[in-house]
């Protein structure tokens, strides 16, 4: 293989290179919901649209030939849960968990009925950067082939940024996460802005979707986002709700899913299954770390899980 022909620097570069395939859901998804915990709502539905989005984008590529016309329509099948999700959540007495859970199954379910007939179809897949082309080094060519999505999740994290601290609608989306009275007292509606910011999470949720199936691994399964959208939830704990953070976060989960297969690919394969399970050790550690007594967190919208 050609990765051992270079020996052990094989493996940076395959943890380089999947870095940035794995870390592209990760980073849409984890935007996603940072916009919507930002105005104090928590989709954990999330992982049932990163599915139907990842199915979505797929079916059409696979029937238009048009791989961006399947990223956009993931987008859309996203905002449409992400309207129900909002519709739901914002109802007296309804619990966010609850709704949340309620939209896995549903928009699982959705993607596995209606993607069955696209499981064996292969669909062209998206374009891709391949920036070392230059060199004969096949590990190092495979490196720097980079997704035009990977490219645009970088973009939006710090234009988010900029629009939390910097823009007249960044101010409402925080007002209202923070101090729901406060954001009423200015003549912010309340569910307007969270509505407007779960459906904009989800429409980017679904674009993550498409960087699976049109992307890496670039297929469309049933188990092809591995419970992505769930871990991307402690992600933006992890990243204190800031999207900069939610960046570097993103590319920390993807490196721990490159892990294994890079490993692998210079004949490590003792433990390849525990290396494989990196992305969900870290998750759990997060979980343990921030839900700790002593743990003061810093950056976490004050109506954050209340019922307002």
């Amino acid at each position: 293989m050609a990765t051992e022909a270079i020996g052990w620097l094989g493996v940076p570069l395959a943890i380089a290179a999947g870095t940035m395939r794995g870390g592209t859901p990760f980073l849409f998804v984890s935007l996603g919901e940072c916009l919507t915990e930002k105005s104090g709502k928590i989709n954990l539905g999330l992982e049932g649209t990163l599915l139907t989005g990842a199915m979505s984008a797929y079916a059409i590529s696979y029937l238009t030939k048009s791989p961006w016309l399947g990223v956009v329509v993931a987008g859309l099948a996203g905002m449409v849960l992400g309207f129900i999700h909002a519709w739901l959540c914002q109802q007296p007495r309804v619990n966010d968990v609850a709704v949340g859970i309620a939209m896995i199954i549903f928009g699982s379910g959705m993607a596995f009925f209606l993607g069955k007939p696209f499981i064996q179809p292969s669909a062209p897949q998206l374009p891709t950067l391949n920036l070392g082309d230059w060199s004969t080094i096949a590990p190092l060519k495979e490196a720097l082939r980079i997704s035009p999505l990977f490219l645009l999740g970088i973009a939006i994290a710090p234009l988010m940024k900029w629009f939390f601290k910097s823009t007249r609608w960044g101010l409402f989306v925080r007002a209202v996460g923070d101090s729901p009275d406060a954001a009423l007292a200015m003549g912010v509606s309340i569910k307007k802005v969270r509505m407007l910011c779960i459906i904009a999470g989800s429409f980017l949720a679904g674009i993550g979707g498409a960087s699976l199936s049109l992307y890496y691994p670039g297929i469309w399964s049933e188990r092809i986002s591995s419970g992505q959208g769930l871990m991307a939830v402690a992600l933006v704990i992890f990243a204190h709700w800031n999207p900069m953070q939610c960046l570097y976060a993103s590319l920390l989960f993807g490196g721990a899913q490159a892990l294994g297969p890079a490993l692998q690919s210079v004949g490590i394969t003792q433990g390849y299954y525990l290396f494989n399970a990196a992305p969900y050790v870290l998750t759990l550690l997060i979980m343990i770390i921030t839900c700790s007594p002593k743990q003061t967190m810093t950056g976490v919208p004050g109506a954050l899980g209340t019922s307002n």
